[in-house]
């Protein structure tokens, strides 16, 4: 049976050895060069290239191959629940269960930056453990370590992006955005469905088929200031990469809900507001239009907001926004040149 200590024990090993061959070799550099002192940048001698193959098996001596690793960890996640509760072990070993499933989601997030672990944990059918048995667990700790293993698996690896879009994971995560209780889980979720969108066309598309317009404007409308500030984040780098979709957003009413989340005390989430006005106003005269209706009172907003940040160099990118939307909306277009532009 497999022993459920060894986990955390990989957990902790990873802390202090080296997660793939670079950073192996890397540490082998370091240490012969603390020996021996500075290094010249010359082709290596027989002698340094003994030592860094030395080096290597040392480090690497009792360590487990990372699939083997990974293997371990998926059967952790695939453990009954509660099977130790029924081995006579009781409320703590249910929690060491739940201590251990975080765990082997935590190691799995490490070695899944490599990107060849992402693609085998994919192969060996981790993922469909994470997304069948964690990302909706009913421990919210489990879950929030499930979205960020896709998030890491997904990053920058169309393959996995298009198998985890297969499996229908886009739909969940925005289903966690939008409903879970637990703001972790949320901020989390968000990460996810970031890295299964961006730079990533049929991601975008489903992303649009689910609505997911909608779910971002309601992530800026939370209570969580984290998940506000990644959520009008990710919706201006969506309508940056993807102008054609601001008529959409128009027609969604997004004005009217951007400048209400001005009108909330000022966070950071602001900065990234004003920036999504700046997109949906450029060259678009129904944006201007939207921005001009006297109800939502936005030059008087814009005019107070300039003079409440001026001067402070770490809103310089806000007061930035807040000019090109000023003049874009209620003097004209912003001249050329003029500095403003991102």
């Amino acid at each position: 049976m497999y022993r459920t200590v060894s986990v955390l024990e990989m957990a902790e090993g990873s802390r202090r050895h080296p997660q793939n061959l670079q950073g192996v070799l890397q540490l082998a550099v370091e240490a012969g060069s603390a020996s021996d002192g500075p290094t010249l940048h010359e082709p290596l001698s027989q002698e340094r290239m003994e030592f860094l193959r030395g080096a290597l098996a040392e480090v690497c001596k009792g360590q487990m191959d990372e699939v083997e690793q990974m293997k371990q960890c998926v059967a952790v996640l695939l453990r009954d629940e509660g099977c130790r509760e029924r081995e006579g072990e009781g409320e703590g070993g249910e929690e060491d269960e739940e201590d251990e499933r975080e765990a082997a989601l935590d190691y799995l997030s490490d070695l899944c930056e490599n990107l060849d672990n992402a693609r085998d944990l994919m192969k060996m059918g981790g993922l469909d453990v994470c997304l069948s048995r964690c990302l909706c667990h009913s421990e919210a700790g489990i879950r929030w370590r499930a979205a960020q293993l896709i998030a890491s698996c997904s990053q920058n690896m169309p393959e996995v992006q298009e198998y985890l879009l297969q499996q229908g994971a886009l739909r969940t995560l925005l289903q966690l955005i939008d409903h879970d209780s637990h703001p972790t889980v949320r901020v989390k979720a968000l990460y996810a469905v970031s890295c299964l969108v961006r730079e990533q066309e049929a991601g975008l598309r489903e992303f649009l088929s689910h609505d997911g317009f909608s779910v971002l404007m309601r992530g800026m409308q939370s209570e969580c200031e984290k998940l506000r500030t990644k959520s009008a984040f990710l919706l201006l780098n969506l309508l940056t990469s993807h102008p054609e979709h601001k008529d959409t957003l128009l027609c969604m009413g997004m004005v009217q809900q951007l400048v209400a989340v001005l009108r909330l005390p000022h966070s950071s989430v602001h900065e990234h507001v004003l920036g999504v006005l700046c997109c949906l106003v450029e060259e678009s005269g129904r944006g201007v239009s939207d921005c001009r209706d006297p109800s939502l009172g936005l030059e008087d907003l814009l005019n107070h907001k300039f003079q409440d940040l001026h001067g402070r160099e770490e809103s310089q990118e806000e007061l930035e926004f807040c000019e090109r939307l000023r003049a874009a909306c209620f003097r004209g277009r912003p001249q050329e040149d003029n500095g403003m532009d991102r």
